[in-house]
């Protein structure tokens, strides 16, 4: 018997698969836009890269399964090979930390190991009290006794650099392996200082400057570890008279004897005062304000900074109403006052440094993402402010009220520098920084970013003179020149060769640069 109706099997297989064709054109599409677009944040372009794909194989996993193109024991088997290659997805890799500072995961195979550093117990230096560095070196370094430069605001003056690394190569002076950790060097005659975790030992440790040599480590029992910001601690320590004061990266204050690192006094900041850490773990490098050492709190609403007494480490004073963040605080002058600064998750806060009294409360950003970046001063009477994560930047005018308090007025705002871990210095009226990983200048009086060239990720920068020491995310250090007219890339030296969040420190023509794995210092060319 003959029929004119089609076989069940042959509409099945009639025409193409419209549907995984157009999801997969508009998948590709979808990239290619996000990537395109000139100020979407790398965070959302990794994360929607990432996403966009996983999400076209999910919609063609749910079409395989309920399309009648394909039987009923040909869709079942296919989601028996779905499941179980999901469970041997789930047995056979790991996420191990991110892939860079976007924050996408890292998928490794279980039995991987992780690639720390292979720090070995190295020995300390015999008679470390009684070391004293090369006379001629010392003469060509410089102190730089706390994060962010000597004066904590990104610039380095007088350095007389050469500005060209093309012709004169800097020379490797050392390298070795470090402990785990982000945080950057302190340095202060020829001692070189620093935080690392080796093993389940968070340690504050000292090297010589010129070759490299530890010459004393002091240890707490104690591990931060967070699957995105990795483990270790994140602070700077900072060197005042004879003494390093060092913030761990679970909340532990030390003061140590800057030429033997033995303890002198420790507060648990955190565990005393009953504040959660903050999520990536304390980064706050200790500020010397007069008699006191001020650091940071925690993710509990509450005071924001506290205050101890430099000699004996009891409280002087805490203050303020928010939750941390990711920068330090730093010292300033205002419309006639003194004042400690301090970037937080909700606002940015001024305080005397005597008492701690809240003399500006001023909110801006958004609460639901960090601010690492410090805040810029300019003059008495400006603060620049800058973040990631879409909350751009900002130009404030501070005056004094009536009441000795201070008032902040937004005299301009813009998306022309959206720093991450990374903060911007400035030089002549120019902000020089990582626009999303690409170095850019902008005009501080009006706001208008003048350029934005090269690619260095989540990174950092260094202002010295007239020229940027750019340490990329991935390791190698740039150096470009810092002028307005446009980017000029004055040379590059390979100096490290994995991810890199550690800020760059310069004391004098000495530059040394580390990350979780491993520690360089370079000799750079001086200026004929």
């Amino acid at each position: 018997m003959t029929t004119d109706s089609p076989s069940l099997s042959s509409v099945r297989s009639r025409g193409l698969p419209w549907f995984p064709i157009a999801t997969i054109l508009l998948g590709v599409v979808a990239v290619f836009y996000i990537r395109s677009l000139p100020e979407f944040e790398r965070n959302l372009k990794s994360w929607l890269t990432a996403a966009i794909p996983l999400l076209v194989v999910i919609l063609n996993c749910l079409w395989f399964v309920f399309t009648p193109r394909f039987s009923w024991r040909t869709r079942l088997t296919g989601l028996a090979g779905l499941l179980i290659l999901g469970g041997v997805a789930k047995w056979t890799t790991r996420v191990d930390g991110t892939l860079d500072g976007t924050g996408v995961p890292n998928i490794v195979w279980k039995w991987s190991k992780s690639e720390g550093p292979s720090v070995a117990k190295v020995k300390v230096a015999e008679a470390a009290e009684g070391w004293t560095p090369d006379a001629a070196m010392l003469a060509q370094s410089a102190d730089v006794p706390q994060f962010f430069g000597p004066n904590r605001d990104g610039r380095v003056t007088g350095a007389k650099l050469a500005g060209d690394w093309k012709a004169v190569t800097p020379k490797e002076l050392w390298r070795q392996p470090i402990g785990l950790g982000w945080s950057a060097y302190a340095v202060v005659q020829g001692r070189a200082y620093t935080q690392e975790q080796r093993s389940e030992e968070e340690l504050v440790t000292c090297y010589d400057l010129f070759t490299g040599k530890l010459l004393w480590s002091y240890a707490d029992p104690v591990r931060f570890s967070q699957w995105q910001s990795g483990d270790g601690p994140h602070a700077t320590p900072t060197i005042h008279e004879g003494r390093v004061y060092a913030y761990g990266a679970t909340g532990l204050l030390n003061c140590l004897n800057a030429t033997t690192g033995k303890p002198i006094w420790q507060r648990s900041v955190l565990g005393e005062n009953k504040l959660e850490n903050i999520e990536w773990g304390v980064s706050c490098s200790p500020l010397i304000v007069d008699d006191k050492v001020v650091v940071t709190g925690g993710q509990t609403k509450g005071p924001v900074l506290f205050a101890y007494k430099l000699d004996t480490g009891e409280l002087a004073w805490k203050a303020g109403d928010d939750q941390a963040c990711y920068s330090s605080p730093l010292l300033a002058t205002l419309a006639g006052k003194r004042v400690v600064l301090s970037n937080n998750v909700r606002s940015l806060t001024a305080y005397d440094p005597a008492s701690g009294a809240v003399l500006l409360d001023y909110e801006w950003g958004g609460t639901n993402w960090p601010k690492a970046s410090q805040p810029l001063v300019l003059g008495q009477d400006r603060v620049f402010l800058s973040a990631g994560y879409g909350m751009g930047c900002q130009m404030l005018e501070i005056k004094a009220a009536a009441d000795g308090s201070l008032a902040a007025t937004q005299l301009w705002a813009g998306m022309k520098m959206k720093t991450q871990f990374n903060s911007p210095a400035v030089r002549e009226g120019h902000a020089y920084g990582l626009d999303d990983g690409r170095l850019a200048c902008v005009d501080l009086a009006t706001g208008e970013r003048l350029w934005k060239e090269g690619r260095f990720a989540s990174g950092q920068s260094l202002l010295v003179d007239d020229l940027v020491i750019i340490q990329s995310e991935s390791g190698p250090v740039h150096l470009a020149a810092a002028k307005p007219a446009g980017f000029e890339e004055l040379g590059k030296i390979g100096a490290l060769s994995s991810k890199t969040w550690n800020h760059p420190t310069l004391a004098g023509r000495y530059l040394l640069v580390r990350n979780d794995r491993e520690a360089v210092c370079y000799e750079l060319p001086l200026a004929k």
